[in-house]
């Protein structure tokens, strides 16, 4: 599984923000010298295997955070934060006014914009967001924090705060990841 350059791109520019970016560069001459592959530049249009943006992020996590890996939620929250404001390269996706729509329609699209496996399901009902991907290979408990983050956060843009749970997890031994954010307003 690939994920959009613009993962790193959204995550180099929150990180230098944040620390610097001379403390930014001298992360990643470090990483480059442990694996090569971050010796490429990456843009916004390249494809990461994900396996290498999970190192990225092990790597934010020790550097950066005193190895919390549960970082990991957060670092999905800044780039939703990122993405989807007025200024962000997917700031179209918040016009929908419907949070049913946002929730069926947009949330999917989202999956998609980055990843390129994966089958998002979703569905609106009792006021609970249900989003299930199916067709992953993936079993990183902190990647399933990243992706349940993101979609926290896209939500709480669209005016919903939510308390998300994960029902099912790839590296729990499910055939699927699986979450429920029960919205509440803002």
């Amino acid at each position: 599984m690939n994920v959009k350059g613009t993962f790193y791109v959204i995550t180099k520019a929150a990180m230098s923000a944040a620390f610097g970016e001379e403390r930014w560069n001298s992360f990643m001459a470090r990483l480059a010298e442990k694996d090569k592959y971050f010796k490429n530049v990456i843009m916004s249009i390249t494809l990461i295997p994900v396996e290498k943006l999970i190192i990225l992020f092990d790597e934010m996590c020790k550097e950066f955070f005193n190895n919390d890996r549960m970082q990991y939620s957060m670092f999905g929250k800044v780039g939703a934060q990122y993405a989807l404001s007025p200024e962000g390269p997917y700031k179209s996706y918040m016009l929908t006014k419907d949070i049913k729509q946002f929730i069926e329609s947009v949330l999917p699209k989202l999956w998609s914009t980055y990843f390129d496996e994966g089958i998002p399901t979703t569905l609106f009902e009792n006021n609970v967001a249900h989003l299930k991907i199916t067709g992953l290979q993936i079993k990183n408990l902190y990647f399933e924090y990243l992706i349940m983050g993101y979609f926290q956060k896209a939500l709480k843009m669209f005016g919903k705060k939510t308390v998300a749970k994960r029902v099912r997890s790839l590296s729990s031994g499910d055939d699927d990841i699986y979450f429920q954010f029960e919205l509440k307003d803002s």
